[in-house]
């Protein structure tokens, strides 16, 4: 009778109907044996099929003896209900009694605590799968591997990896995704080869976990060699991964690579694949690229929604398409899209990016909504890049109001008083900035040879090879002096002289960056760069300067979008 119970059970459609099976087993008896398998399958029904945990809690609490699989039954419900931390008190309520817990017990609690990130519970639950002896269970590591990695603890995510007797590919994919998600993309990619040499073959979870590694480091050849295991091995039938790919290419400096990706998919575009190489050439400045993508995704019949409208105003603000861009801000609404605090933003930056303050200004007045930091700090970067004095103290006392203390809006501050060379005021905002203990973030820009990243600070001696990367310094000074090279000095924000100001330019982040690209890449190789702060005005002369006088084309991300040097020119135009 139990088996037929059992083959039933997963067929009931209805509440009404699983309740009459239950009160069959009530009533003959069965319901209260001490492992009953039937009324397990019952419990998971109800809390699986026919989303009703009440109804199994219930169901629950009238067993006199419930089994592991009863309490499994509960738990598996609870980290699916919109509490799954209430899972942490069934477990420790189970392990008080004589229950016996197992492994899939444990599983269970691991993927509570990551709906809820819970670190400290995470740490306890290991310490009883090592007292237990679960360890062993390839499946429950792989869990516990998984939540390590998604409550940011990635060294304990490698230790569990690391002491693993058994590893599958979901073990090797929850890592590389880890790494990749938790800013440390070198390690990523490096555990994506380790994995390649110990004969695991990646499939469409791994190549997107080093796919988000490569975007991060800029590494293009790593990426273009994804790329194409990708395709031999069919991989790109997947949109997820063609819109990873081209989110690689965009982020590796090329735009040119990820349309040919986006024109020659065979799979069907989702608005997340339009969106992304709108984005890509957003970031790129190709402004009129990003509107025709934007056109052809409304003629394909896909809707656009709010990230696509950003992305095609961003494409606009980087390009000076000033009216454009205003016009589908202004289309937003009668296409059903509310513009959010971010689409605000994206039209102060336009805005400001074009000279026109006072509209900018007019704009956050006018906003239906609280203006936030973000905005008046693009109003302030754009009051620097003008420099009207008058509207950015006005802003920068909005941002004191605000209880602003970031560096930037100091930094900006003191760029706008030291380009008029009111230096008391300079002084001022700099002592302004001890007495709030604010400090600058660094300059630091990355570059990656052969597999290794390598960081640059501002005047920075310690790379094993500075003074061979100064000695280029000097070299790339002279030669490009021979194509009018003068510096700008406006950049420096101290009152010394002319001379001293020139050296404090001279050994930015960026150039000693490139200088090193210079000497570790092959003549005729493209060079990237990936800096953590904007370009300054005279490091970005200096490297058009440089790609014309060394015939190499000069890849630079800045923290705002990208610049790509040729032959003395920029793809943002001067325009950023």
């Amino acid at each position: 009778m139990a088996a037929v119970l059992d083959w039933v059970i997963p067929k009931c459609a209805t509440l009404s109907q699983a309740k009459q099976l239950q009160a069959h087993l009530i009533t003959s008896g069965k319901f209260q044996f001490r492992i009953c398998s039937s009324r397990s399958n019952l419990l998971e029904l109800y809390v699986l099929s026919l989303d009703s945990l009440s109804f199994a809690i219930h169901t629950f609490s009238q067993i006199l003896t419930p089994s592991t699989n009863d309490w499994n039954a509960i738990l598996r419900g609870l980290i699916q209900s919109p509490a799954p931390a209430d899972a942490f008190i069934w477990y420790r309520t189970m392990m008080r009694g004589s229950n016996r817990v197992d492994a899939l017990t444990c599983s269970f609690v691991l993927k509570a605590c990551a709906r809820v990130l819970a670190s400290s519970e995470s740490i306890q639950l290991h310490s009883h799968i090592l007292r237990k002896g679960f360890n062993a269970d390839a499946l429950l590591g792989t869990t516990l591997l998984d939540l390590y990695a998604k409550v940011g603890d990635l060294d304990s995510a490698q230790k569990v990896f690391d002491e693993m007797i058994v590893r599958d590919i979901a073990s090797w994919n929850a890592l590389i995704s880890g790494f990749a998600q938790g800013n440390r993309p070198t390690e990523a990619l490096a555990l994506f080869n380790r994995m390649d040499t110990m004969g695991f073959k990646p499939n469409e979870i791994t190549v997107l976990g080093a796919l988000s590694a490569c975007s991060q480091l800029g590494a293009f050849i790593e990426g273009e060699k994804i790329h194409e295991y990708i395709r031999n091995e069919n991989l790109d039938m997947n949109v997820i991964v063609c819109n990873a790919v081209i989110d690689m290419y965009a982020k590796c400096g090329f735009s040119d690579k990820a349309c040919s990706v986006f024109q020659s998919m065979s799979c069907r575009k989702s608005l997340i694949t339009w969106n992304t190489m709108i984005m890509a050439f957003a970031i790129h400045g190709d402004g009129n690229e990003a509107l025709q993508i934007f056109q052809q995704m409304d003629q394909s019949g896909i809707i656009p929604d709010a990230v696509s409208y950003l992305g095609v105003l961003c494409a606009c603000n980087h390009a000076g398409l000033v009216e454009e861009g205003f016009g589908l801000f202004n289309s937003m609404k009668s296409r059903g899209v509310v513009p959010d605090i971010k689409h605000y933003g994206s039209v102060v930056d336009l805005l400001g990016r074009a000279g026109r303050l006072q509209e900018a200004y007019d704009v956050i007045n006018s906003m239906p909504v609280v203006p936030d930091m973000v905005l008046w700090q693009t109003l302030l970067g754009a009051c620097r890049t003008y420099g009207n004095v008058e509207m950015a103290e006005h802003v920068s006392r909005k941002l004191v109001e605000m209880g602003s203390n970031h560096d930037g809006n100091f930094v900006l501050l003191s760029n706008v008083y030291a380009a008029r060379k009111r230096w008391i005021d300079v002084g001022r905002v700099r002592d302004a900035m001890r007495n709030k203990d604010v400090k600058k973030v660094p300059g630091i820009s990355y570059i990656e040879d052969k597999g290794v990243t390598h960081m640059f600070y501002n005047g920075d001696k310690s790379h094993e090879r500075w003074r061979e990367i100064y000695g280029k310094l000097d070299e790339i000074r002279l030669r490009i002096k021979e194509y009018g090279y003068t510096a700008e000095t406006s950049f420096v924000l101290h009152d010394i002289g002319e001379e001293e100001k020139e050296n404090a330019l001279c050994n930015h982040s960026e150039k000693l960056a490139v200088a090193y690209g210079l000497i570790c890449t092959t003549e005729g190789m493209p060079i990237q760069v990936i800096k953590n702060l904007r370009i300054c005005g005279d490091c970005h002369q200096v490297i058009k300067l440089i790609s014309r006088a060394y015939n190499r084309e000069i890849i630079v991300r800045d923290r705002v979008r990208f610049h790509r040097f040729k032959q003395g020119s920029c793809s943002c135009r001067d325009y950023w």
